[in-house]
């Protein structure tokens, strides 16, 4: 059932701000509407188990140069021209919109190279000596966590590490010190 919501939502079939969360402990199916939620948008993951791209981005080129093309021919004069725009992407189930209630039922990884990271058979004792010596050569580049391919199953991507507090928050100087 909440697979089915889930791709409904993608779709475009109900509203993107509508929350969807299946909660285990409680055994509950919410669906929450109410206005004044704050919620971000996060590229999807493809979970499919029959998929060939399994654990990879839906965000292809494809979107991207249908992007940029809109952007060009946003400026010819024919007005029946259909645009690829930010809500294509809702409605093409690239992007997701995740409130705070949901965020904690999906696993996010936190740009496309932990994606590729994740999906990559390097052991764990190789993935740690491969981050001593990135970190020999750069001591302020951040720290990449190990992943267990049975543990780790990312279902969405941060779009920038800098919008986990959303677009708002994240043109504050220094967000994370107080003041």
């Amino acid at each position: 059932l909440v697979d089915t919501m889930r791709r409904l939502r993608r779709r475009g079939d109900i509203a993107p701000e509508v929350s969807i969360i299946r909660d285990i402990r409680e055994r509950e199916f919410k669906i929450f509407t109410d206005a004044g939620r704050v919620y971000r948008p996060l590229f999807i993951v493809d979970d499919d188990p029959e998929s060939e791209t399994k654990g990879e981005l839906v965000l292809q080129k494809e979107h991207i140069h249908k992007l940029m093309n809109s952007e060009y021919d946003e400026y010819d004069d024919d007005p029946s021209a259909s645009h690829y725009t930010w809500s294509s992407l809702v409605n093409d189930g690239v992007v997701e919109y995740v409130d705070a209630e949901e965020e904690e039922t999906i696993m996010i990884a936190m740009t496309p190279e932990d994606l590729e990271a994740s999906k990559s058979s390097l052991s764990e004792t190789q993935q740690k000596s491969l981050q001593m010596e990135e970190q020999d050569l750069d001591p302020a580049k951040r720290i990449k966590p190990t992943y267990v391919s049975s543990t780790h199953t990312f279902t969405h991507c941060e779009i920038h590490p800098s919008m986990i507090l959303g677009v708002a928050a994240s043109i504050i100087p220094f967000p994370d010190h107080n003041q």
